[in-house]
């Protein structure tokens, strides 16, 4: 099983970015985001359902949208008004425990940075 995460980059306060994550090996109930900060742990930003049920962190909640195609066993992490602090190396991650925590996944990707000038 491997996840492979892109479209991290450099955006300036207020602009957008889309991640994608795209699983292969097998298809999961849960697919999800959590970033991680230097210094701090990493945090749940979003996660998924199979059956297309969605969670948001409540600093994700409004900017955020997650979306999945189960036919290409692919997630998507499209990210608005981007700001300073959302500055960290976003993880997605697929497993079929608690979508909050990271104990929850059984399976994470390699991470892609996305930061955000002010």
């Amino acid at each position: 099983v491997q996840l492979q995460a892109s479209g991290g980059g450099s955006v300036q306060a207020g602009g957008s970015l889309r991640l994608s994550c795209a699983a292969s090996g097998r298809a999961f109930n849960i697919m999800g985001w959590f970033r991680q900060a230097p210094g701090k742990e990493r945090e749940f930003v979003a996660a998924v359902t199979w059956s297309d049920r969605r969670y948001y962190s409540e600093s994700a909640k409004g900017r955020s949208a997650i979306s999945r195609d189960n036919a290409k066993n692919t997630v998507y992490l499209q990210m608005n008004s981007l700001k300073p602090e959302d500055t960290a190396v976003y993880y997605c991650a697929a497993g079929s425990g608690t979508v909050w925590v990271p104990s929850g996944y059984d399976y994470w990707g390699q991470g892609t940075q996305v930061t955000v000038s002010s």
